[in-house]
């Protein structure tokens, strides 16, 4: 396969799961995962200094998956919606056909009053694979935040 079509699927599967969560389909989410992923959340300066906790942390896609139904069925949070703006993915070629990817983002949140802000920005650090069918999809997915601050409205995934 070419340098260029990986570079066109990845980015692709990037904007798809953006979009997922921008247009509030947040049960397609899971699903750009593998069963046996990483999916956390942190900040520059603790990704830097090693730390493993983050603000959001799962490590399989049922736990994704659990994190969709809370949202949707007993978490209590101020209704708002995110736009994502994804950068060009760099891409580095790892063991076994997997890859590495590293791709800038900006969240922009917009209430349900209509105040928008720029939410976070930051670096998305993936590992991605194919799974069985051939579709690219998170092994890992490492979300940087340039901000040491959280807002206590962080619900919805970034």
């Amino acid at each position: 396969m070419n340098g260029a079509n990986v570079l066109f699927e990845i980015a692709a599967m990037n904007a798809a799961c953006a979009a997922a969560i921008d247009a509030d389909r947040l049960e397609a989410w899971p699903g750009f995962f593998h069963e046996a992923c990483l999916y956390k959340i942190t900040t520059a300066d603790n990704f830097a200094k090693g730390y493993q906790a983050g603000i959001i942390y799962a490590d399989t896609r049922a736990m994704l998956d659990d994190r969709v139904a809370a949202l949707r069925q007993a978490n209590i949070y101020e209704r708002q919606r995110y736009r994502h703006i994804l950068g060009m993915p760099l891409i580095t070629a790892g063991p076994d056909g997997a890859m590495s990817v590293e791709t800038s983002f900006l969240v922009i949140r917009t209430m349900r009053e209509g105040q928008m802000d720029v939410f976070v920005a930051g670096v998305y650090l993936d590992k991605v694979r194919r799974d069985a069918a051939g579709a690219w999809r998170y092994a890992e997915r490492i979300v940087v935040c340039d901000s040491q601050r959280f807002d206590t409205l962080l619900a919805i995934p970034l």
